[in-house]
């Protein structure tokens, strides 16, 4: 097992995403400040019970990734702009210490080798392309352009929709947990069929208010084909 400093969130970490945090609190100033010391890394945990980071009472969920940090900002009063990198999945074992800040025993979780490679295979092809009509729907919802490169590698592949997927941290925290890429792929594929729906039904009302709106404005529908041309400050006279 491995001593691990842990940074409790509102927030699940997959291995090989991005994490930014502003690092203001005292006891995570004093932490962030001895893992750069001793160039460790810390891990990052979902709060199951407590209010936020600061509550000194916070309950973690057993199972967390390790935070590599690869850029730091030092800032006034001793606080920092960090940024980190999900490296490995751990879980919790034992809680050695809460203070200064929590402080656990852990065992690091490896993906579990599964004799079905063709099947994992199989299954991030079908998720990838649901995923890629999701981001697209997401984008035409939005009106913000967005791009997610989404490797091919069935555990890269898993852990980048997993932390893509806008959906509830508890969601995340289960697709965090699964055993192997296959499960967690299954179960980002059963997601993705039930949000692709949703999001399309929501693009098409989206697009029946937005005719609303534009067929009522002054000028109404002969108003709404001028704009395409001559832009909407334009005179009526």
């Amino acid at each position: 097992m491995t001593r691990l400093r842990l940074f409790p969130l509102n927030t699940v970490l997959f291995p090989g995403a991005v994490l930014n945090l502003h690092v203001f609190e005292e006891r995570y100033r004093k932490m962030i400040a001895e893992c750069l010391d001793t160039g460790e890394a810390f891990g990052v945990v979902l709060i199951r019970d407590g209010e936020e980071a600061g509550d000194p009472d916070a309950v973690p969920h057993d199972v967390g990734t390790t935070a590599e940090i690869s850029e730091v900002t030092p800032l006034p009063a001793g606080r920092y702009y960090i940024s980190t990198t999900g490296r490995r999945r751990f879980r919790i074992e034992q809680i050695v210490s809460r203070d200064p800040y929590l402080t656990a025993e852990v065992r690091f979780l490896d993906e579990q080798e599964n004799d079905e490679d063709a099947r994992a295979s199989e299954l991030t092809h079908r998720v990838l392309g649901e995923f890629r009509e999701y981001v697209r729907l997401l984008v035409a919802f939005s009106g913000n352009a967005g791009n997610v490169d989404v490797p091919h590698d069935p555990v890269d592949a898993s852990y980048a929709v997993g932390d893509a997927l806008q959906v509830a941290d508890a969601l995340k925290q289960r697709l965090l947990e699964a055993r192997n890429a296959e499960a967690r792929l299954a179960t980002e594929l059963g997601l993705l069929r039930r949000l692709l729906p949703q999001l399309r039904a929501l693009l098409e009302r989206k697009k029946a208010q937005e005719k609303i709106v534009r067929d009522d404005a002054p000028g109404g529908e002969l108003r709404t084909h001028q704009e395409k041309f001559f832009g909407k400050h334009f005179s009526l006279n």
